[in-house]
């Protein structure tokens, strides 16, 4: 063991205190450097709002902290973090259809509504116990060839678990570039295994109506109106359809909106229109529960010509609102499965700088008071399942050319 002399006691003395001196200065520094410190976050407004009784000063204190400590100023985008704040705030009321839209979602949100996209064709929503489900493969697209169905529960979006996914989340990660690879971990009803589906993504065309022929085996001549959803360009799409049918005269029209996610309320009001005299086609109440119908704005030309309307686990929101007021008023006979059942009305905004949100501001009913939220649907006057064996035989259809023989 080697012994101190004192001469290295005092070169050890020198040492501690020219350590100690280094220090304090060095702290000293990083304490006027902090003082002088601006966040890189900066923030040109701090007013709290008027009427509401919380202290903001949580929430700046927090950005301040997390703009002057974390380790990695290059992720420190104020973008970020303002739509962050904004997005957890919407999140917090606990509805999976009320979303902040961030530019990128909020475009991927109008590219959807006005018919063409990129992606693989799959109208997303929530179960009841929120989880991300498919509502409909949408036809002719990559998810409806890979067999993708109403009901499936999207448990991972390629390795990222959906628990808590919110949809505008699900949308961004599902759609990418033509070419480009998606990998769905499904859960299909009462399975216990998942499945994988990878995806090929392509370039997404929706037309939103399409008519077609058939006889019946007494040769009556039937118009089957496919409606795929309602969109922008559903209104002209739906007028061409209709002045085909009456130009060329049929016995009966099956209108088709099996797998149909719904879209626009005004685009529900206008279809049932074509079909009703007069009255309400559907009722909205609000957070007081006053009710305002939504009455028939236009003199259909199809009024008098009976009707059958198909609809399976598919059909959601504003298909169902068409459905539901063809049923209660009796104009038409509904036949397939049970519908989604997706009873609210959210309204779309445009905001600033590109953003948007989604509120659900209402819960829709039937004429007569129906509300089909949930798990409860509208429940066919027929019920008639598909041949899980033999997917060819379109056994609904065929069962409503039966009824309009």
């Amino acid at each position: 063991m080697k012994i101190l002399t004192k001469m290295d006691v005092k070169l050890a003395l020198i040492a501690i205190l020219t350590f100690l001196l280094g220090w304090q200065l060095g702290h000293r520094d990083i304490q006027i450097k902090w003082a002088k410190f601006n966040p890189t976050v900066s923030v040109v407004n701090r007013d709290v709002p008027k009427n509401i009784d919380i202290d903001f000063k949580l929430f700046w204190d927090t950005w301040d902290l997390l703009s002057k400590n974390y380790i990695d100023k290059t992720a420190l985008n104020p973008e970020k973090l303002f739509y962050g704040a904004i997005f957890g705030m919407v999140a917090a009321v606990g509805d999976p259809y009320t979303v902040f839209l961030p530019p990128d979602q909020q475009k991927s949100s109008q590219e959807e509504l006005s018919g063409s996209f990129e992606g693989v064709g799959i109208q997303l929503g929530f179960n009841k116990e929120k989880r991300l489900v498919v509502i409909a493969p949408l036809e002719g697209t990559p998810a409806k060839a890979a067999g993708i169905k109403p009901q499936d529960m999207i448990v991972k979006i390629d390795e990222k678990d959906t628990a808590g996914m919110s949809l505008p989340e699900a949308v961004k990660l599902i759609r990418g570039d033509k070419r480009t690879k998606v990998n769905l971990t499904i859960l299909r009803g009462e399975d216990t295994e998942t499945k994988s589906y990878t995806l090929i993504r392509d370039t997404i065309i929706v037309k939103s109506v399409e008519a077609s022929f058939k006889n019946t085996k007494n040769d009556k001549s039937v118009a089957v109106i496919k409606l795929s959803r309602f969109g922008e360009k559903t209104s002209d799409e739906w007028a061409q359809a209709v002045s085909e049918i009456t130009d060329k005269g049929v016995n009966g029209i099956i209108l088709d909106m099996r797998n149909n996610p719904g879209g626009f309320l005004e685009g529900a009001v206008f279809i049932a229109s074509e079909f009703l005299d007069g009255g309400d086609v559907v009722l909205q109440e609000n957070n007081q529960g006053q009710r305002t119908p939504f009455k028939v704005n236009r003199e259909g030309k199809l009024t008098k010509i009976p009707l059958a309307v198909l609809i399976n686990k598919g059909s959601a929101s504003a298909s169902e609102i068409v459905a539901g007021a063809l049923q209660d008023r009796r104009r038409g006979t509904l036949i397939g499965e049970k519908s989604f059942g997706k009873g609210t009305i959210q309204e779309a905004q445009d905001l600033s700088e590109g953003t948007g949100i989604h509120i659900t501001v209402a819960k829709w009913l039937t004429p007569n008071g129906r509300w089909v939220n949930d798990t409860l649907g509208l429940e066919p006057d027929v019920t008639i399942e598909m041949d899980k064996n033999d997917e060819s035989k379109d056994l609904q259809l065929e069962k409503a050319l039966e009824l309009l023989d």
